[in-house]
């Protein structure tokens, strides 16, 4: 299973960064909008959708939804930053239904309001990418964003085998540890000191700080995008929102967290841009 999860992500990691690399704004808007419309279809099934015409029929609204945004509103506006960062309040109320669970959970009964869910989820997640494309240092800011979800997950997995004893939400998925996510969370420091090291040179001990405060709350945050998501399987009673990537399950399962990441980089981004 290892072996197969490696060379699966041996093929998806490329294929993300050439899409950051070589894609220009519109054609990199269609790749993460294909993903978003299979992670809709997907989401369609553990938010309880039986029928194949159901998912489907998610999935087109879910890029319908998409094209409006794109036609309707500048990526440079002001309204396209606020709607990434009000999805915040979302991933609020997300860990408040994780860790409180099954008592605030009772929501969770209605399939329409699973399935609306996906809107800030996998909303801000198209937007969030789209609005770090349209910055000067794009591909600087969306191989950051990568690393920094990728390392997590990394260091997550080791740490949490080597020394995972205490249990982070046992009764929504019993393998996720707190050593998890403090292996994961030291990983993706480690990955911003770098990356600013070489390529955002003359920071001051705030600049430095903030880089830390950044890469750990997205972490933070990452951690809760992964959560959610085997909340609603362990609801729905599946392990993988699908069986689309070989040893990975879904598109969901790939980029749960880094739908959670998202905004939260983009509102730290801010934030650095000005310390």
């Amino acid at each position: 299973m290892l072996l197969q999860r490696v060379l699966t992500a041996a093929i998806l990691a490329p294929l993300m960064l050439a899409g950051i690399f070589l894609l220009p704004d519109v054609g990199f808007r269609v790749f993460i909008g294909l993903i978003v419309a299979l992670g809709a279809w997907e989401w369609a099934n553990i938010s309880g959708v039986k029928t194949q015409g159901g998912r489907i029929g998610v999935a087109v609204v879910s890029v319908l939804l998409l094209f409006a945004i794109h036609f309707a509103i500048p990526v440079a506006s002001t309204l396209w930053s606020a709607l990434i960062l009000m999805t915040l309040v979302w991933w609020l109320i997300a860990s408040v239904t994780v860790f409180l669970y099954p008592k605030k959970a009772t929501w969770l009964s209605s399939v329409v309001l699973r399935i609306a869910v996906a809107v800030p989820v996998l909303g801000a997640f198209w937007m969030g990418l789209v609005w770090l494309k349209n910055q000067p240092q794009s591909v600087l800011l969306l191989t950051w964003l990568m690393l920094l979800v990728w390392g997590a997950d990394i260091g997550a997995y080791f740490a949490g085998r080597l020394f995972g004893n205490r249990k982070l939400a046992p009764k929504v998925s019993p393998g996720k540890t707190w050593a998890g996510v403090y292996g994961g969370m030291l990983t993706s420091v480690l990955v911003s000191v770098i990356i600013a090291y070489f390529f955002l040179p003359d920071h001051d001990l705030k600049g430095w700080a903030w880089l830390v405060l950044l890469s750990s709350a997205v972490v933070a945050i990452s951690v809760m995008g992964d959560l959610f998501e085997s909340l609603l399987k362990r609801n729905r009673g599946i392990k993988d929102s699908s069986a689309l990537l070989p040893g990975h399950g879904g598109i969901l399962d790939r980029i749960d967290s880094l739908c959670a990441a998202t905004p939260m980089f983009v509102l730290l981004w801010f934030v650095l841009s000005v310390a």
